[in-house]
């Protein structure tokens, strides 16, 4: 636990929170400015910064409880379905992994994306792009 972590005090017990799940793996609880009623933000345990941040042996059971978190808005909420999120770093307002599960239903208000898009300059300038991830991928210790 991170003391001046607002989510590990919620997982710890010393600060309030409306809370849809908990376990040894996670907790989820409900964002205190939701976008729509029912949105949820599911956290780990332990205090993990970013996705990156994550053990290997973490992802698998912490995903798992995002995919139940989701169905369970989208069926709890009567949504049509569910808008799944993670920021890492940038406009991560607590510094502690959150997956953001939001209730979605047509013509809802919500549009695109919440930042700005960009283009590739041509076909050759993003299969550039693609190769150079795909590599850094493949090259990941973590993955063999």
């Amino acid at each position: 636990m991170t003391r001046d972590c607002l989510f590990c005090r919620i997982v710890a017990g010393f600060e309030p929170a409306h809370v849809v799940m908990s376990d040894e793996i996670s907790m989820a609880f409900l964002d205190t400015r939701p976008l729509f009623v029912g949105h949820t933000l599911l956290v780990p345990r332990p205090h993990r910064e970013t996705l990156a941040d994550l053990t290997p042996s973490e992802v698998g059971p912490f995903f798992a409880r995002a995919q139940r978190l989701a169905l369970v808005v989208e069926s709890e909420m009567g949504a049509k379905g569910t808008f799944v999120a993670i920021n890492n770093k940038v406009s991560q307002s607590v510094p502690h992994l959150h997956v953001h599960v939001v209730p979605r239903r047509p013509k809802d208000g919500l549009r695109g994306f919440f930042w700005p898009r960009t283009r590739y300059d041509d076909d050759a300038h993003a299969e550039h792009t693609a190769a150079a991830l795909a590599r850094a991928y493949r090259a990941d210790p973590i993955i063999d």
